[in-house]
């Protein structure tokens, strides 16, 4: 498995940060590759996305959602992926989102991309793209505040 961790500091509060992050299905307007995200229910998602030129689909399962805190996946088939993604306030107007993923490449075209840092630079990107899709809105366009205690 490899690992990335990647950080970005956001101009908006942590709570407005933190539902923006809820609406899975909004994804693809900041998220490179990512051409759909559905939510089936209040924990399971399901994935399409083009990796290394190629379609791959994938469902994951919320394993842990604390609001304005944390939110804690992993996929339940296809493409090999978990993660966490932290909240942090900084001050009344600037919070700090940290992802730590670990994903599985397969074939040769996602090692090379592993070996070559691909995957963590279209990270950085995605990141970026939050960053300005939330600061620019000035608030969320909607919010989950429901817990998932660990699975």
């Amino acid at each position: 498995m490899a690992v990335i961790e990647k950080s970005i500091e956001v101009n908006v509060p942590v709570r407005t940060t933190y539902n923006q992050w809820t609406q899975f299905e909004e994804f693809p307007k900041f998220m490179e590759g990512v051409t759909q995200v559905q939510q089936v229910d209040s924990t399971h998602l399901h994935w399409k996305a083009q990796i290394a030129g190629k379609e791959k689909e994938w469902n994951a399962v919320i394993t842990e959602q604390r609001p304005d805190a944390r939110i804690a996946w992993k996929s339940t088939d296809g493409a090999k992926n978990a993660g966490v993604v932290t909240f942090h306030r900084l001050s009344d107007q600037k919070s700090k989102v940290m992802l730590q993923m670990d994903y599985q490449p397969e074939g040769v075209v996602e090692n090379i991309g592993e070996v070559i840092g691909a995957v963590s630079l279209r990270v950085e990107g995605d990141l970026s793209r939050f960053k300005e899709f939330i600061e620019t809105r000035g608030r969320e366009s909607g919010a989950w505040r429901g817990e998932v205690k660990g699975r």
